[in-house]
């Protein structure tokens, strides 16, 4: 599998998005098919939709595996190799973040990244979204659906894929999605749970202030409801020296969150620009990783 992840890293990291309907796409036109015709205020409606679409997912991915071990080997490779590339993130969210940093209106551009209310946010909060959403991603579109394709290949990161996007669409806390959307958010919870730490460890190692990054991770990392996202929040608010998450609307309504990091320098521009260093430094490290393995497995 490390030949695969290998191929579908560099893909990302030289073409970015195909030109073509992302595979995430109909995923998300299938869940909100489902939830407009078989909707309810129930876990098991819920949990429904959750099975049919990871057995959609699993039988799409193996129907791709069969199909592409009729041709020769090369294609095969290729072939799976360009699949396995839809479910790697960086480019696309490196992008994304990037265009927070070169707009004149930065919180026009983070309304299409985060989930939260952001007509009355301040430049200030946008950049913070734009931080949040860059640490939290890495884990979620990087370093997770990486980690799943080499255990388990294609079908590792599709149906890892079909999971975080059941999770971002209906794993709310809200009255509508508290019970429709409950397992598929604590079925995000689990994927997730090591891959985001690795993150959280790799922010640490790679980017400045290492010790008072690890100190926040320690601390700070728990605090937020999800189990998984604080960890790179918190990393990397300790590796800048700023302090991230504090209370945020959605959906019309005030949540109370915790604050992660104890500085108080302002989040700007140059802060995001910081952060984003972290991209290089990621791709190094995996590139490496996955050479080495390659080589003596």
């Amino acid at each position: 599998m490390f030949e695969l992840a290998l191929a579908a890293y560099l893909i990302d990291k030289l073409f970015g998005e195909l030109p073509c309907k992302h595979p995430v796409m109909f995923m998300g036109d299938f869940i909100h098919g489902f939830e407009k015709r078989f909707y309810k205020d129930s876990i098991w409606r819920g949990t429904l939709l959750v099975l049919s679409l990871l057995l959609m997912t699993w039988v799409v991915s193996f129907a791709v595996i069969q199909f592409s071990s009729l041709l020769s080997k090369n294609l095969q490779f290729f072939i799976l190799a360009i699949c396995a590339s839809t479910g790697l993130a960086m480019n696309m969210l490196y992008s994304s973040v990037k265009n927070v940093v070169v707009s004149n209106q930065p919180k026009n551009v983070i309304s299409h990244l985060v989930s939260r209310d952001t007509k009355n946010m301040t430049e200030n909060d946008a950049y913070k979204a734009a931080l949040e959403t860059w640490a939290e991603n890495l884990s979620d579109g990087v370093i997770a659906p990486l980690f799943y394709l080499i255990l388990f290949g294609l079908s590792g990161i599709v149906i890892y894929k079909a999971v975080n996007t059941m999770d971002s669409m209906i794993g709310y806390h809200t009255a509508h999605y508290e019970n429709f959307g409950k397992v598929a958010a604590r079925l995000d919870d689990m994927a997730n749970y090591i891959p985001s730490r690795l993150t959280a460890i790799l922010i640490v190692f790679l980017m400045p202030n290492k010790k008072q990054s690890l100190q926040v991770l320690w601390r700070d990392g728990h605090k937020l409801d999800s189990p998984n996202a604080g960890y790179p929040i918190a990393a990397l608010a300790g590796s800048l020296g700023i302090t991230l998450g504090g209370n945020a609307y959605y959906h019309g309504q005030l949540k109370q969150k915790p604050i992660l990091g104890n500085f108080h320098k302002t989040i700007n521009r140059y802060s995001i620009e910081e952060a984003l260093k972290l991209r290089n430094y990621i791709d190094l490290v995996v590139l490496a990783f996955l050479s080495i393995c390659v080589g003596v497995f």
